[in-house]
């Protein structure tokens, strides 16, 4: 009898074994995400050293208003987490003179706009710094700062609207697909790929998007202190070269990272000491970030992704 009770203990032994391992196992997860909420309270931006007097924001990939906005293993410039700290930046009376690094081709047109907003209303020197690209909406925030450095190869200006979408009535009537158009109001279905767009609506779609142009247009001439006779003259979409930019007066300054603390430090009379303002990224971020990808596909990849940003997203101010 012992010895047959020895031998139930030591097949029952292994099962419970696996179970503890896997409640520390789960027990030790859910203490890591509860203490990467609590450090994510108290890190968020990270605003380098405390003697520091310049901040450096870095504008980079596409300017979007929501992070989870669809691109996919592409970097993104959030208008809320670049807004956030533009007035963090602000409030700090450390902190003399704001640089923002730019890398991107532009964006979402209301998400660019409030970026250009926030700079604007900083009390502080602003000063942008387009390395290799800083187009359309990009270009629009660069214009609002207070000076602009761009290297000579960057790419720059892109001023336009576009509004671009797929259509393709005629391969569903080649696969004997029917669009069933019904609809409450004359242009409710405006813009959509099923059907062809008619005269009327064409010219609706590019009255909008030449509106949306002139007021891109109108704000950088005023940013950039220009007549808006000089800036409809290069406002046609077209990219220039940072050296021709120059020429065209829509940066200031030929260069880098040199020349921009040089010019802070004659403008402001200080020894630039920059910390890098930035949203880190914090181990519920990273899950986070993992999870919508992958519901990007399941939900958001084969329908809704492409056909709700169809309209919305494609009238932005891109490269």
């Amino acid at each position: 009898m012992r010895g047959n009770k020895i031998d139930l203990s030591a097949k029952q032994e292994p099962r419970f074994r696996w179970g503890f391992a896997v409640f520390v196992v789960l027990l030790l997860l859910a203490i890591s995400f509860m203490l990467a909420g609590v450090i994510s309270l108290f890190s968020g931006f990270d605003e380098g050293s405390l003697g520091s007097n310049v901040a450096l924001i870095s504008i980079n990939g596409a300017i979007v208003g929501d992070d989870d906005s669809g691109y996919f293993f592409e970097s993104v410039t959030s208008s809320a987490d670049a807004v956030e700290m533009i007035e963090k930046a602000d409030r700090n009376p450390g902190i003399k003179a704001i640089i923002l690094e730019i890398n991107s081709p532009g964006g979402s047109a209301v998400a660019s706009e409030e970026i250009v907003n926030a700079v604007k209303k900083t009390n502080k020197t602003t000063v942008a710094w387009i390395r290799e690209m800083g187009a359309s909406g990009a270009y629009w925030v660069a214009s609002s700062a207070d000076y602009v450095v761009a290297n000579r190869m960057s790419v720059t200006g892109s001023i336009g609207v576009v509004g671009s979408y797929l259509e393709f009535p005629g391969l569903l009537e080649e696969y004997n697909v029917t669009y069933r158009r019904l609809v409450s109001g004359k242009y409710k279905d405006i813009g959509s790929p099923y059907k062809e767009m008619t005269e009327e609506e064409n010219e609706v779609f590019q009255q909008a998007l030449d509106a949306m142009r002139d007021y891109f247009a109108g704000d950088v001439a005023k940013n950039r202190k220009m007549s808006r006779k000089d800036i409809d003259k290069v406002a046609n979409g077209l990219f220039y070269l940072g050296a021709q930019a120059k020429d065209l007066g829509l940066v200031d300054e030929i260069g880098g990272k040199e020349e921009v603390t040089a010019y802070i430090e004659k403008k402001e009379g200080i020894k630039a000491e920059i910390a890098e303002y930035k949203k880190e990224k914090t181990l519920l971020d990273i899950f986070g970030e993992a999870a919508a990808k992958q519901s990007f596909f399941i939900g958001k990849g084969v329908g809704a992704s492409f056909f709700d940003r169809k309209i919305i997203s494609a009238i932005s101010i891109t490269a």
